[in-house]
């Protein structure tokens, strides 16, 4: 569709920790920089390991808890060093299909959702069975990147 697609993603391990009772910025903010620290080598190994995209945030309707998660490179795949911080965790996101609303700029919490609830909109409109009551932002830019960035929403499909 010109104003969402349908992506299948595969089985793969994400690093995530969860921040409890902030404002979205604020858990985004201190989310990443837990996970930061989890590639820069506090892990296991000491190993540092490339930082990837999309950043993502897992937001629950009327729930102040938020699921920071970076993606676990595909040479880690198999076998991630585990987290020395017990806030943080590998999990391993089972094969799903999603539905990706994309959007440009500087994404804040406030633009996140407006776009979640346009996508949302248009699903129901369409007659796509989602599951409504979490969505995923996601983030592929660093916060030095000024032009043609690029950010998502996603649902996922029932």
């Amino acid at each position: 569709a010109k104003d969402y697609e349908l992506r299948q993603y595969e089985t793969a391990k994400w690093v995530s920790t969860v921040i409890r009772g902030e404002s979205q910025k604020e858990a985004m903010r201190q989310g990443f920089w837990k996970l930061f620290h989890y590639i820069q080598g506090k892990n296991e190994k000491e190993m540092k390991i490339d930082m990837t995209v999309p950043v993502t945030c897992l937001v629950k309707s009327g729930c102040t808890d938020f699921k920071i998660s970076f993606f676990v490179p595909f040479e880690h795949q198999d076998c991630p060093p585990q987290p020395t911080d017990s806030d943080v965790f590998i999990e391993e996101r089972k094969a799903a299909a999603l539905f990706v609303r994309s959007f440009g700029g500087f994404a804040s919490p406030e633009k996140y959702a407006e776009e979640a609830d346009a996508l949302a909109r248009t699903l129901r409109n369409r007659g796509q069975p989602f599951h409504e009551d979490f969505f995923y932002t996601a983030g592929y830019d660093s916060p030095f990147k000024l032009f043609n960035r690029h950010n998502e929403v996603w649902y996922f499909k029932k």
